[in-house]
């Protein structure tokens, strides 16, 4: 079992005893897709903490977006709960780039690879994301990437 996920099954087992329902449900949940990310395939298998940090990271998104729905849709209690569980599991995702650093790795990037222009969004965005590693959304890497190469 993963260092990560033992962590979150401990967190959430501490959540239970100390009575923090926010808390408990959100790992709950994250918990569950980590489980059903493990029986996705031809053969269970135990993932390592790259892949349940990409579970968490997925499950993060769909928090905000739904936050975002619901507060479009002024339904605000909804939205708010959708934020908390959202904060619950930055807990768990390593600290976000600020939008200087992201702007050097990208730059970085796409020195190292040579690219220029539109056809090469694609190798320029396989070598960003690699250079980033997970501490940037996928938007953001997109539209930095898409501003250097002048698109």
């Amino acid at each position: 079992m993963s260092t990560l996920k033992d962590r979150l099954t401990a967190d959430m087992r501490a959540a239970l005893k100390a009575r923090d329902e926010l808390t408990t449900s959100t790992l709950r949940m994250a918990l569950a897709a980590v489980g059903t990310a493990e029986v996705a395939g031809k053969a269970k298998r135990e993932l390592s903490d790259d892949e349940v940090l990409a579970v968490l990271t997925k499950e993060a998104k769909k928090r905000r977006e739904a936050a975002t729905a619901f507060s479009d849709a002024g339904r605000t209690e909804q939205a708010a709960k959708e934020t908390a569980e959202g904060e619950v599991l930055e807990r768990y995702l390593p600290q976000q780039l600020s939008d200087a650093e992201l702007t050097d790795l990208v730059a970085g990037a796409l020195a190292a690879g040579g690219f220029t222009g539109k056809a090469q969004m694609g190798p320029a965005m396989k070598a960003a994301q690699a250079a980033v590693a997970g501490r940037a959304e996928g938007g953001r890497v997109a539209a930095e990437v898409r501003r250097q190469l002048g698109l």
